[in-house]
């Protein structure tokens, strides 16, 4: 299931969370770019379109929170940006994700079945993963190679 302002309010609620105008706007604001990843300061510029009184530490730790209760998907590109997106429950899926302009792709399967067996083997018990993929998008190789 996606995210939307109803089931994100319910998990805050269930979290001991308010849904404020502020989370609101995030919400809005990933809901509407839901195919792609966003940098902090795109969350940010989006959504004090929408409530003006949006300052960006407040952009920081309403996505901190949201991580923390499963409602977006942190990324990090060259170690250092942070893109985010909302959890998609029923549709799971992995990323391909341009080192250069974060441009994000979706991988529609898991590769997790082709080495559950490895994993079986081992003295570890897997309870979560996520798969990304690094590298450049068609248009920042182009630049790349002038």
């Amino acid at each position: 299931m996606m995210v939307n302002i109803n089931s994100a309010e319910k998990i805050f609620k269930e979290k001991g969370f308010k849904l404020t105008n502020q989370r609101k706007a995030i919400i809005e604001v990933l809901l509407e770019h839901r195919d792609q990843f966003l940098s902090v300061e795109e969350i940010f510029l989006k959504s004090k379109e929408k409530y003006p009184q949006t300052n960006l530490s407040t952009i920081y730790r309403n996505l901190e929170m949201m991580e923390k209760t499963d409602i977006v998907h942190k990324t990090t590109v060259n170690g250092t940006s942070s893109y985010y997106q909302l959890i998609c429950d029923e549709c799971h899926h992995h990323h391909v994700i341009c080192k250069n302009c974060g441009k994000t792709g979706v991988i529609d399967f898991c590769p997790m079945d082709s080495i559950s067996s490895i994993i079986s083997n081992s003295d570890f018990i897997v309870t979560d993963h996520k798969i990304e993929l690094y590298g450049y998008c068609k248009n920042c190789a182009k630049k790349a190679e002038k």
